[in-house]
């Protein structure tokens, strides 16, 4: 978390390049699909599933404001070379449940990590044309221990001296849960899968059609 005023960095817990390398060797031994995201770039072999929506982004976007996509075809030999390397977290993703389910087991192994808990399939809508066409996978963040968007809220809330009743999150995602559960106002977006629909207070339109600012614009 950085404070742009003060232009420092409040608030960190990244991943050790220890676990991240296990983390990496577990996804390679059994051909599982993944990328690693540092606080400057996502690192990727190719583009599927989320870093696929985020390219699809990238398209309507001006350059500044690009989600940077970094291709590397051998993940560990560069993170193992690298020096001075912030890790936020790994995603790991799949369109079959029971391959799925088998990795998140084998992560779970390693210690001191946290393995986002997964119950549901996440959808995301990419336009092709006048077409909208789904993307389904299964979906974890990997982060270490202790680490998730609502700790970082909380963090932020007390940092701020703001009460949990002022607080509103927005999210569209499985690892927006517990922040979307636990805000005063949880919001969200009108593209997210059904079962996150279910835990907000309030559902808005896409991210496709200002559903943020028409969160922030009808309850200020």
């Amino acid at each position: 978390m950085y404070d742009m005023q003060e232009d420092n960095i409040i608030y960190d817990r990244f991943l050790d390049k220890s676990k991240v390398l296990k983390i990496i060797k577990t996804c390679e031994e059994n051909s599982i699909y993944y990328n690693l995201y540092t606080d400057k770039e996502i690192l990727t072999k190719g583009l599927n599933y989320n870093v696929l929506f985020y390219n699809h982004e990238n398209l309507n976007k001006p350059e500044e404001k690009k989600t940077k996509i970094t291709f590397v075809d051998d993940i560990y030999k560069y993170v193992e070379e690298k020096q001075d390397v912030n890790y936020l977290k790994i995603t790991v993703c799949d369109d079959n449940k029971i391959i799925f389910n088998n990795i998140i087991n084998k992560l779970r192994m390693i210690k001191d990590i946290d393995v986002l808990d997964v119950a549901h399939m996440s959808r995301k809508i990419i336009k092709d044309g006048t077409q909208d066409v789904e993307i389904g996978y299964y979906y974890t963040e990997i982060t270490n221990i202790g680490v998730d968007k609502w700790s970082a809220c909380e963090f932020l809330m007390n940092y701020l001296n703001i009460n949990k009743d002022e607080f509103m999150a927005i999210g569209d995602n499985v690892n927006d849960k517990l922040m979307i559960e636990n805000a005063g106002l949880g919001v969200v977006m009108g593209n997210s899968a059904p079962y996150i629909k279910e835990i907000g207070d309030i559902v808005v339109s896409s991210n496709d059609e200002n559903g943020v600012a028409e969160a922030i614009n009808n309850n200020l």
